[in-house]
């Protein structure tokens, strides 16, 4: 009978694709034991971005795995040159959380700009002793400029978003979109932004790609906000601006090390820290998990699916 790997507990629902298959679903399972797992013979894995699907893993599972799917849309946490070496196929889930993922985006904008996360630590630790004139000021989001790192679906979705809350959305990506508010250079992009929302993958050429000179060239009132992967920013770089003031604040759902976080972000000033939430709804989840299992189904039953990374 044909099987798959499950390598976490997903919603209910999210493995109908799979039905009649031997499903072998794991609560938790480490590194070791994945690939312990593939090397004892699985035709498909169903994996989440915290497992790393690296070439001796999907070596030792070559012989009967066909197929590798990621209930995500990034997949830098597999390795898809030895997986297309290896005549595996890897498919990810475009598409259905890019709505979840802008809405946590622009809440991070809005938080970020009007200091939400300050205002209600002071409030639970008992620091609030009522209204005041110049009490938790922030910056107002409508009217304010919302730059783009990355026009893709998601960050069009964002963009859509601002445009109800009447922002200048402008946009910066390698070529030219032929759509108004596209910078050519990141500098021009972080010189005009009142807040910037990051919306890249995580490549060679994006890690680090927000460093100190980039956040330098941000206005001093403007926020930055990461719902993409954490190592495109310099952690202690960004940790440092927050300190020195050199840009207002910040809204992170990324990090460099998860489940750790940069010390000094987490007594940062202005800044909002959140779980890496992106596409946690039941009804986003639910659907990636579904898509991830039928990506598996259509390439085991030798059919191309539309979410096929390579």
């Amino acid at each position: 009978m044909t099987r798959v790997l499950v390598t976490a507990q997903l919603p209910a629902g999210g493995l109908e694709p799979l039905a009649g298959y031997d499903i072998d679903q794991r609560e938790t399972i480490d590194h070791e034991q994945l690939i312990d797992a593939a090397a004892r013979g699985v035709d498909g894995i169903v994996c989440v971005l915290t497992d790393r699907i690296d070439r001796e893993l999907l070596e030792r599972g070559a012989p009967t795995l066909r197929v590798v799917a990621n209930v995500a849309v990034g997949y830098d946490n597999i390795d898809v040159a030895a997986a297309r070496d290896l005549g595996i196929a890897v498919c990810n889930t475009p598409g259905v959380l890019d709505e979840t993922t802008a809405d946590l985006a622009f809440l991070l904008v809005l938080a970020a700009r009007r200091r939400a996360s300050d205002a209600e630590a002071d409030l639970r630790a008992g620091r609030w002793v009522g209204w005041a004139v110049d009490d938790h000021l922030g910056h107002d989001v409508h009217g304010a400029v919302l730059g783009l790192v990355g026009f893709g679906r998601i960050g069009r979705a964002v963009a859509r978003r601002a445009a109800g809350f009447g922002m200048e959305v402008v946009h910066h990506t390698r070529h030219d979109t032929g759509i108004a508010g596209w910078c050519s250079t990141l500098n021009e992009l972080l010189g005009r932004a009142d807040a910037v929302s990051l919306h890249v993958p995580l490549t060679g050429e994006t890690q680090g790609l927000i460093g100190a000179a980039e956040l330098a060239t941000m206005k001093p009132g403007a926020v930055l906000v990461n719902t993409a992967r954490g190592p495109v920013v310099d952690e202690e770089a960004l940790a440092d601006a927050l300190e020195r003031g050199v840009i207002f604040g910040a809204g992170l759902d990324v990090y460099r090390e998860e489940p750790g976080v940069h010390p000094r972000l987490l007594d940062a000033p202005h800044v909002v820290l959140l779980p890496h939430i992106g596409s946690a709804t039941v009804e986003t989840r639910t659907a990636m998990a579904r898509l991830a299992a039928a990506g598996v189904r259509a390439v085991l039953d030798g059919e191309r699916p539309p979410n096929l990374v390579a």
